[in-house]
């Protein structure tokens, strides 16, 4: 069994991935240790999966660079000196992605795709997230700004009871609308995709990761 020490156990991330790590032993992991911000790490691990704070993320990536371990992060609002840092990575696999989603993946590049064929239209996009959610927008809503050249102050944005993940795209002129969503359902989503990146992640040559090189990956798959 190949031990996972998850790092931001108590939030709503962390619980979903230790439950479905418990309820799927054929992917041979087993969540060792369970850390918070400031605790000490006690106990043997393969990877360290994150999704915390971004004092929490750097925290724990300093863990993983000692014990020459994989570090997979999903934790958003990283300061972008610790996302250079991670990028020039030469000692250990780590993967980053504000969203884990391959679904959430292939939608941005849906996105990316109807801004280049349209732009013309006037594009905007929307956000919905629970109540509890810190940063907006967010850091997939970020992603998707960026992909079509809209400034983060243009994203609009709502916080709305216990709602997962709603994003809507809108392409608009004056002759007809495009609208492209993804609604998330539930976080088993993420936390799901989360598992399966790490199993790759465990495979993978020292380095820095994006979703789209796992993207690419499953791409390659399909095909065999």
């Amino acid at each position: 069994m190949k031990k996972v020490l998850l790092n931001g156990a108590d939030g709503k991330m962390g619980k979903a991935i230790a439950r479905l790590i418990e309820a799927n032993p054929q992917w041979g992991l087993t969540v060792s240790v369970k850390r918070e911000s400031g605790q000490k790490v006690i106990g043997d691990f393969d990877i360290v999966i994150d999704f915390s704070t971004p004092q929490g993320a750097q925290e724990a990536f300093t863990i993983a660079h000692k014990h020459r371990r994989p570090f997979l992060t999903g934790t958003t609002n990283l300061p972008e000196t610790f996302l250079f840092q991670m990028q020039a990575e030469e000692k250990i696999p780590v993967f980053y992605a504000p969203n884990v989603s391959l679904s959430v993946y292939f939608f941005t590049e849906l996105v990316r795709l109807a801004g280049k064929m349209f732009p013309q239209y006037a594009a905007a996009l929307h956000e919905i997230h629970h109540i509890h959610k810190k940063d907006a927008p967010s850091g997939t809503a970020k992603t998707l700004a960026d992909a079509i050249g809209l400034p983060y102050s243009a994203v609009t944005y709502e916080r709305i009871g216990e709602t997962v993940g709603t994003h809507t795209a809108k392409f608009v002129s004056p002759f007809d609308e495009i609208t492209l969503t993804h609604t998330a359902k539930n976080r088993d989503l993420f936390a799901e995709s989360a598992i399966q990146v790490a199993l790759w992640l465990m495979k993978r040559e020292s380095g820095f990761y994006t979703m789209s090189d796992y993207a690419k990956f499953k791409l390659k798959e399909k095909r065999k």
